[in-house]
């Protein structure tokens, strides 16, 4: 299994690349971020992390909920040269202490040294301790770094890889100090575009620290690519994203010339699945996805208390309604992976158990797909009318047409007392809404699970058929990428309507798509500004792209090498893996 395998150490750029091709021109990168790491310390690397970015094919903002997503790793990614500091240069001996630069002009050099905080030993301070352990109530780290979360600068993505290296493996407890280290910052993955470059950052940053301290080597504990992305994930939520583990999964497992359906209950597993191809005659032509950035940025960060972080708890409040709609026992509530605050998948998960017995986990994914499907209609019990109903409470001043529900109608619904439900729900997030829109992100996360499921069916189908050729292969194909097209615009529209998290230019720039010659076109990572993702055959992708630069507004007045950045043909790409520098 993909997640099992360990994280890759290469002394060849051969060995970590699928083609001489992509190798070539790879290597010059590698050259150039080692040529300047030189010029700026006085001494080579000892090592190269990298992280790519990536694009979610399909399966928006449903990773949080515990449902599968399809991702592939693309070719931009995220470059951190690093080495132990030179024993002879200032601070050799602060231990753990970091001299930060990023090639980029923009981005100022920066220094910081992780502060240990070192817990009392004593037989009271230890039961405490056990006692908060039980009760899940959070403990200081031993380990400090000033990150602001509300002013976010690009050391705070390094500091936040940090982090996870420093309490994983440098315990106060533990014996040795971490290496003081130089490191140099260089990525081609635009920031804010929806490409997942905060995600490449803290994966890349995650790497240069594990394998700077030796932790990667032969010999010592086994960092596996499961393990990495559970740390990269949790480094992230150190920078205020409560984020679900896709973009750090499809970093971290991407695997070239395979797309990824990845799920994440009751454990990460990773499924490589190809894409299908359309077959013309003698010629098979291959799937290609465009990347276009709408430049409109979009910073999970800033505004995540009425957008991201709210559709986090807006998801969440809608699987506890459904499940005391459903009438799921309280046993349930406390079986959960954060007890009494379940998610949508762990709802879908128990009702399908109730209905069938036999339904063990992980549940196959045929199940899964039929339990959707029957809870698509259950989902309209959660529209603000019905669920005011149901409670005998006024509709008196709620505007026409508004689904939500409000606060104190939420916790009604419930049946929680509301001291009880703000520890639970509202203590480890700031959110801001007058009305919650429980229904509509609901609504979202159930049909777009099921579009992933028929995307993997389609994906699947496709290459059983190729497999096995026949005289109609060229049709079935054809109508395969048609099919995954489809699906794409329906989870656009779901996006834009139900999810809300979409924005005038993004809609814009996906008709656009379509219109130039995409069997189907959406936006791609967190929304709200960012990229486009466009399935277009092979043999159209230029004829597509010199479209689309001449129609989008936004591309107006733009040189060509902007041009250039902003959008571009991509296919699955390597994960993440350390390149070691060898004499």
């Amino acid at each position: 299994m993909t997640a099992e395998l360990p994280v890759p150490v290469y002394t060849s750029l051969g060995d970590a690349f699928p083609t001489q091709e992509i190798t070539l021109k790879q290597a010059a990168r590698f050259n150039e971020v080692a040529e300047q790491f030189i010029a700026r310390f006085g001494q080579k690397p000892s090592y190269i992390a990298r992280a790519p970015g990536r694009v979610n094919l399909i399966g928006e903002h449903i990773d949080y909920a515990l449902f599968g997503v399809f991702p592939t790793a693309i070719e931009q990614d995220i470059l951190i040269a690093c080495a132990p500091h030179d024993p002879s240069r200032p601070h050799s001996r602060d231990p753990g202490h970091v001299n930060a630069h990023n090639i980029h002009p923009k981005y100022a050099p920066q220094s910081f040294t992780p502060m240990l905080r070192r817990r009392r030993e004593s037989i009271a301070q230890q039961e405490k301790q056990a006692k908060d352990e039980a009760d899940d109530v959070h403990l200081e780290s031993d380990w400090h770094l000033e990150i602001d979360t509300r002013e976010l600068r690009w050391e705070s993505y390094v500091k936040a890889g940090y982090y996870g290296v420093l309490n994983n493996y440098f315990t106060a407890a533990s014996s040795g100090h971490p290496q003081p280290v130089d490191l140099l910052v260089t990525g081609t993955v635009p920031p804010g575009s929806g490409v997942s470059s905060s995600a490449a950052m803290v994966v890349a940053s995650t790497l240069a620290f594990l394998a700077v301290n030796e932790k990667l080597e032969e010999g010592s504990e086994t960092v596996t690519k499961g393990r990495l992305v559970s740390m990269a994930v949790q480094n992230e939520n150190r920078v205020g994203v409560n984020s679900g583990g896709m973009d750090q999964a499809a970093s971290i497992l991407g695997t070239a010339n395979s797309a990824l359906y990845i799920s994440f209950y009751p454990s990460l597993a990773a499924e490589l699945v190809t894409l299908p191809t359309t077959i013309s005659g003698s010629l098979e032509e291959e799937a290609v996805f465009v990347v276009a950035n709408s430049l409109v940025v979009s910073d999970k960060v800033v505004g995540a208390k009425t957008r991201y972080n709210l559709r986090v708890v807006e998801t969440l409040l809608a699987a506890r309604l459904l499940a005391t709609h459903l009438g799921l026992p309280p046993s349930f509530f406390t079986s959960c992976v954060t007890p009494n605050r379940p998610t949508l998948r762990e709802v879908v998960g128990a009702f399908l158990r109730v209905r069938y017995p036999d339904t063990v986990e992980p549940i196959p994914e045929q199940r899964l797909e039929s339990g959707l499907e029957l809870l698509v209609d259950v989902i309209e019990s959660l529209r603000g009318d019905v669920v005011r109903g149901a409670l005998g409470l006024e509709s008196a001043g709620v505007p026409e047409g508004e689904s939500g529900l409000k606060l104190e109608e939420i916790i009604k619904a419930t049946g929680m007392d509301e001291k009880t439900f703000r520890e639970v729900y509202l203590s480890w997030v700031d959110v801001e809404a007058t009305y919650f829109q429980i229904y509509k992100r609901a609504r979202h996360i159930v049909t777009e699970a099921l579009r992933v499921l028929e995307f993997r069916d389609v994906c699947l189908s496709a290459s059983r058929t190729a497999s096995s050729p026949s005289e109609d292969d060229s049709p079935s194909n054809l109508t395969s990428l048609q099919a995954l097209g489809t699906l794409m615009n329906a989870s656009q529209e779901s996006c834009s309507r139900m999810f809300e998290c979409s924005c005038p230019e993004l809609d814009l720039l996906t008709k656009i798509c379509l219109h130039s010659g995409a069997l189907g076109s959406r936006l791609t990572g967190a929304g709200w500004g960012g990229c486009t993702v466009s399935l277009v055959p092979a043999s159209q992708v230029d004829s597509f792209i010199q479209a689309v630069k001449e129609k989008y507004p936004g591309y107006q007045g733009l040189d060509e090498a902007k041009l250039n950045e902003a959008i571009f043909a991509t296919r699955p790409g390597s994960g993440a893996f350390v390149y070691k520098l060898t004499d």
